[in-house]
């Protein structure tokens, strides 16, 4: 009675036993049979790692690349001025408005001129009074002159004395005096008279300017006609749209870089697939503590008047061009045990292959090879995050290369050949 549950329990546990290591054999057995699956399935050309990866490719080129750098800025005008009255006055007229054109002198505004040609009246009235005084004393002047000389020649004979001699001459000197006023009188009233014609000339307004274009445009209008002005208040702006300046900033990393007269290129979000002409012609001698950039000006032309200012644009600033360098996609670079290089695609094992590379000037999608130089073929461009140097890899068939294979796969005869057996009969 006491020895019968031990055997119970010993038997349990047997089995258990039994149980366990029956699970590990066909569990052994399992994975046996899918290696042996796996192995019998395996598809030719695999690589040396057992599988392959689908993948694209790009040729590798030799061409021209550029050492460029974008940067962000806003269009000014290259001449901009503002056109004020230099008197106080009621604006009668304005002759243009915004966007019209206008020309070197052209009038532009009219004040209201009723005072200053009042002024200009009185100055001539003014100037025909020192004028006559002039006269006067002129003739005074010749008449006390001929009174000196036939005094002197009384003298001279002894019938006049000394005394009365002085008292014409005293007269002669008085006389001339008074001529001598009359000539500063004269003077001054023409010198009014040319002040109050200037004055009167400033009613009306000009737009003028010394060099650059001929033409130029009303950029904003501050004020409307009938409008009381005083000194120097804005009336209108005009600018200048050919050439255009393009003003952006620039860093330390790429403002020792610059240089007057590089090339740019401008690009705007308004005219997609445009480009405009440029080059730096002005580069700021500091960087401002604030914002640590320098302000850098690139004159653009703008024949047509398409870029106009306040416009948000984009400027590529070539450093330097290389001429027939080797160029790969920037896609295909990849690092690989810290080393940076591309897999260039072996298309006849199918294979992909790592070459560690040099890389130099970077533009856009593109990157230039400087070592090695010789290499050519083609360099895997998608799909080599999977890949290590030796691994398989599948052609799309929309390649070149995979069609030219398919093509010439055995059982496949292109129709040229039947066709041209069709004449032997």
């Amino acid at each position: 009675m006491i020895k019968t549950p031990l055997k119970n329990k010993l038997a349990k546990k047997k089995k258990h036993v039994l149980l366990a290591v029956a699970v590990v054999i066909l569990g052994y057995i399992g994975w046996k049979v899918v290696e042996a699956t796996l192995l019998a399935n395996k598809a030719p050309g695999m690589g040396q790692r057992g599988f392959s990866v689908a993948v694209e490719i790009a040729p590798i080129e030799k061409g021209t690349i550029r050492d460029a750098a974008q940067f962000s800025g806003t269009l000014i005008p290259k001449s901009q001025f503002t056109i004020a009255p230099k008197i106080s006055g009621r604006l009668n007229r304005l002759l243009v408005d915004i966007g019209d054109p206008v020309r070197r002198d052209e009038l532009v505004a009219v004040l209201e001129d009723e005072e200053y040609q009042q002024q200009v009246i009185q100055a001539e009235a003014d100037l025909r009074v020192a004028r006559a005084n002039l006269e006067e004393a002129k003739s005074s002047l010749e008449m006390a002159k001929r009174d000196l000389e036939r005094a002197r020649t009384l003298h001279q004979k002894g019938i006049q004395s000394d005394s009365q001699l002085d008292a014409v001459v005293a007269q002669y000197d008085a006389q001339e005096a008074r001529y001598k006023v009359a000539v500063a009188q004269q003077a001054n009233k023409e010198a009014a008279l040319e002040t109050a014609r200037v004055r009167l000339s400033y009613t009306r307004i000009k737009a003028s300017w010394e060099k650059g274009s001929e033409i130029r445009y009303v950029g904003e209008r501050f004020v409307d006609a009938g409008a009381m002005l005083s000194p120097n208040t804005p009336i209108l702006s005009i600018i200048d749209l050919q050439p255009m300046t393009a003003v952006i900033h620039v860093t330390d990393r790429d403002y020792f870089r610059l240089q007057s007269d590089q090339r740019a290129t401008i690009t705007s979000s308004a005219f997609s697939g445009k480009t405009f002409l440029g080059h730096v012609v002005r580069i700021a001698p500091l960087l401002k503590e604030t914002s640590r950039q320098a302000r850098v000006e690139i004159e653009i032309q703008n024949p047509e008047g398409l870029l106009k200012p306040g416009m948000f644009i984009t400027t590529t600033v070539e450093f330097s061009r290389r001429e027939e360098t080797t160029v790969v996609p920037f896609s295909a670079l990849v690092n690989r045990n810290g080393q940076q290089g591309v897999f260039v695609a072996d298309t006849e094992n199918k294979k992909a292959r790592f070459q560690p590379v040099q890389v130099g000037v970077i533009e856009g999608t593109r990157a230039e090879i400087l070592e090695p130089s010789s290499i050519s073929g083609y360099v895997v461009t998608l799909g080599q995050h999977l890949l290590e140097d030796g691994v398989g890899i599948i052609l799309p068939s929309s390649t070149p290369l995979a069609t030219k294979t398919q093509a010439g796969a055995p059982g496949k005869q292109p129709k040229v050949k039947k066709a041209s057996q069709g004449g032997k009969r």
